[in-house]
């Protein structure tokens, strides 16, 4: 006897699926009559996974087909958080993982989510694992995201691994947005203030300098107003070149910030930079922190956990310390010791490691050094806000008001000529 997948009806219309065991399809067809059911289609099982298969690998062709005319296959982070935190959500609720992934992809408005997520779903479907249909798409996820998934298959754990995910996606989105706040507010702020400078340099003191050469033709001008008029000459006649200057700067740090020496040169100017550098130290530690920690809770080996913190640091410096510190621990060392040497990491920090690492609490210790200094992050971003902005003001103001004083010093000195 064979096994043959049916599709019938029962009395009151409702659709019904399963299997039967019979000799040929007639005697599965007439098996179902008699037990009131009204088939409607009946196939052999193994005609039924041919069918699936075919239909997955049709519809991965046009959804491969629509990839190519509407875009790459990549899902923002911010994106992959929320997908990451839904999909947790439904596996926790019981729901089995492919029907997870559909559903996801059903109610999502963004195409290139939908499409990533249907295709993960048809890997699934074709008998690969999570991990191995998430490794198809590596620009959407990353070596952290791969050996979480790999480390929730291992341990039947994927709600779970997936919750503490988007947990540690959500938490590093944060910091990220804290420090990009606090460096991108003061810049806005010089930008603005530098056009406005330039309108004044290049448009407002050229008619001043002309009135005074009208009014007081052969007579010297006090020295404030001679350096204004000066220094507006100079950009009058050398502002393309300095645009052009400018902006070859800009290119230059660009293209260097793509090679590794050039990108260890800026990462190192950060950590030093005043005002901004314990900022950039202090959210660099805590994703390093934070994400050994979560590696590390899930069960992914240290040494496998300590390349994927460096390939995931964004910061040179870190990463350096970091393979410094693996290679170590590859020889045998705690993480804390090798730590110590690198001049990276300040000493509560390794303090904190080396207790974690007596007590066997290690993934513990980390998480509340994340937590600890992504509070101290915040008090951080918090306190240059607050002197920042006096100082921006004090130093914009101060500039405007030269600029007022040496166009004004001519008019009050004709004046008191007059009414002499």
């Amino acid at each position: 006897m064979a096994t043959y997948v049916y599709t019938a009806l029962d009395t009151a219309g409702k659709e019904l699926k399963g299997k039967i065991q019979a000799t040929t399809e007639d005697m599965a067809a007439v098996e179902l009559r008699k037990r009131g059911l009204f088939p409607t289609t009946v196939r052999s099982e193994l005609k039924d996974k041919l069918a699936k298969r075919t239909k997955n690998k049709t519809a991965a062709e046009s959804r491969g087909a629509m990839n190519l005319s509407l875009g790459p296959n990549k899902i923002k982070r911010k994106d992959l958080m929320v997908v990451t935190r839904q999909l947790a959500t439904l596996l926790e609720a019981g729901l089995p993982l492919i029907r997870s992934l559909r559903t996801l992809e059903r109610q999502n408005k963004r195409m290139n989510v939908k499409r990533v997520l249907g295709n993960v779903a048809d890997s699934v479907e074709e008998g690969a694992t999570f991990s191995e249909a998430l490794t198809k798409h590596p620009r959407t996820f990353d070596k952290l995201y791969l050996n979480m998934v790999k480390a929730g298959e291992a341990a039947g754990a994927m709600e779970t691994i997936l919750s503490r995910l988007a947990f540690f996606m959500e938490k590093n989105a944060r910091i990220i947005g804290k420090i990009k706040s606090a460096m991108i507010y003061p810049i806005a702020v010089l930008i603005i203030a530098g056009g406005i400078m330039v309108f004044l340099m290049v448009a407002i003191v050229p008619k001043f300098r002309d009135i005074f050469r009208d009014l007081t033709p052969g007579q010297g001008l006090p020295a404030l107003t001679e350096t204004v008029i000066d220094i507006s000459n100079y950009l009058q006649h050398n502002l393309p070149t300095m645009a052009i200057m400018l902006v070859s700067l800009i290119v230059f740090v660009k293209i260097a910030n793509r090679t590794k020496y050039g990108k260890f040169g800026f990462d190192f100017l950060k950590y030093r930079m005043p005002l901004f550098g314990p900022i950039v130290s202090k959210g660099s530690i805590s994703r390093f922190a934070r994400t050994l920690g979560t590696l590390m809770s899930a069960g992914v080996p240290v040494l496998t956990a300590l390349n994927i913190v460096r390939d995931t640091s964004g910061n040179e410096v870190v990463a350096n310390a970091v393979q410094k510190v693996h290679d170590a621990v590859k020889e045998g060392e705690g993480i804390a010791a090798p730590l110590s040497v690198t001049n990276v990491f300040p000493q509560m920090v390794i303090s904190m490691i080396e207790v974690g690492e007596e007590t066997g609490r290690l993934p513990d210790m980390l998480e509340k050094i994340a937590d600890t200094y992504d509070e101290e992050v915040d008090n951080a971003v918090n306190a240059l806000t607050s002197l920042i902005e006096p100082l921006l003001i004090i130093v914009m103001g101060g500039m405007v008001g030269v600029i007022v004083i040496a166009m004004f010093l001519p008019l009050i000195s004709l004046v008191d000529k007059l009414s002499g």
